[in-house]
């Protein structure tokens, strides 16, 4: 199903920072919008407001195959992760070491830092350099003492998917609480919230269809967790705050349609990825794709080009009619190379010219050949615009 969104002037390919949002979902919001009731009200109208966020709570539960109490609706993706991050490091005091991959997005990333400056003993595993995070580099540092381990579902620059499964085994093995920031992970691949030794699992709403400040972390039922936010004890008591009905009405649809339509989705989207890739490569020889080849989220493309800086050949291509990112929207501007490909071992100044298309619902063949209609010329103009600066620094 085509979302709203999409246009024929345009090809937009960085779905992996937002995408547009589902008219189904956008029906639900609106329908729940239009009645007045907070979900914590005893009267009438608080009980139809509580009946829509616990349908859609249901929902949730069914399609990531947990029960319904282990889902807690939150604004997103980053403020599930520094729930789930802060709340079961908080919980566990006497175990010092925390375990975090070193190519976390930073709603995971910065918590944990933060965390390490209040006195937690902070170990980063590393990865290897297609961004693979080893089960077996996981296991050889778990212990009693490490609080947390927590590894993202697949990485949202380079799109390499974790073998969550396994590291999930390993940390129940040895009583350790993990956590996932499955954010980039739910609708591209299939993902089962109830796999043995995943204590939480964060997603976002915005990367499905669902409105901005629409997410939730999947909490399993018998984890302890020190709460962020204190106040009127909704969700379990682990998040308080009046509970955004029609928000959650949107997310439960959006996520419904996303995990149903999955493998058809993901099959599309393998193709394009595949005629994207091929394409470049044709047109840039040098050009050096970045990330697992094989177990790659199926719209991401990451590629690096030698000779030219990321940002000016993004200006270039956006002036062009095609709109990507030089890696998450997050870091958008900030001029240090992504900590991603450092950790992966890239060259800082090859980082500097790496590109990701990222592409979703609403892409098709039309998109692929535009960007590969305009990128010659922006590839020329960036990397003439970069010569003179390389030779000053050589």
């Amino acid at each position: 199903m085509q979302m709203n969104g999409a246009t024929s002037e345009r090809a937009y390919l960085d779905h992996a920072a937002t995408t547009a949002l589902l008219p189904e979902a956008a029906e639900a919001w609106r329908e729940t919008a239009s009645r007045v009731g907070n979900p914590s009200s005893l009267h009438a109208a608080g009980r139809a407001s509580r009946r829509v966020v616990e349908e859609a709570r249901e929902s949730i539960a069914d399609d990531l195959r947990v029960r319904p109490s282990e889902v807690i609706f939150t604004s997103g993706g980053t403020e599930a992760d520094n729930l789930a991050v802060k709340g079961l490091a908080w919980a566990r005091p006497n175990r010092p070491r925390i375990l975090c991959s070193a190519i976390e997005h930073h709603a995971v990333l910065d918590p944990v830092a933060w965390l390490g400056e209040q006195g937690r003993d902070i170990e980063w595993i590393p990865v290897d350099s297609l961004g693979r995070v080893g089960p077996e580099a996981v296991r050889e540092r778990l212990g009693d003492d490490v609080a947390l381990c927590t590894v993202m579902w697949a990485n949202n620059e380079v799109g390499t998917v974790q073998p969550i499964a396994e590291i999930a085994a390993a940390c129940a093995e040895a009583g350790v609480p993990f956590h996932t920031d499955a954010v980039q992970a739910i609708g591209q691949l299939p993902v089962d919230g109830s796999l043995p030794g995943l204590t939480s699992l964060a997603l976002s709403g915005h990367k499905i269809g669902a409105p901005v400040g629409t997410g939730a972390l999947v909490l399993r039922r018998d984890a302890r967790v020190v709460p962020v936010v204190h106040g009127g004890g909704q969700e379990r008591e682990v998040r308080s705050g009046t509970l955004d009905a029609a928000g959650i009405a949107a997310l439960g649809v959006a996520l419904h349609h996303a995990v149903t339509a999955q493998a058809d989705h993901a099959a599309r989207m393998v193709a394009l990825r595949q005629d994207l890739i091929d394409g470049i490569v044709r047109l840039a020889p040098g050009v050096i794709v970045n990330g697992d080849r094989a177990q790659r989220l199926p719209g991401n493309v990451h590629v690096s080009f030698p000779g030219c800086e990321g940002d000016t050949l993004l200006m270039l291509l956006d002036a062009a009619g095609v709109e990507c990112s030089t890696g998450s929207a997050c870091t958008a501007g900030v001029p240090e190379p992504s900590h991603v490909l450092e950790a992966m071992g890239i060259d800082a100044a090859l980082a500097r010219g790496s590109l990701r298309f990222s592409l979703g619902c609403p892409s098709t063949s039309g998109d692929v050949d535009r960007v590969l209609e305009v990128l010659p010329g922006a590839l020329e103009r960036a990397t003439r615009a970069a010569t003179p600066r390389l030779r000053r620094t050589t």
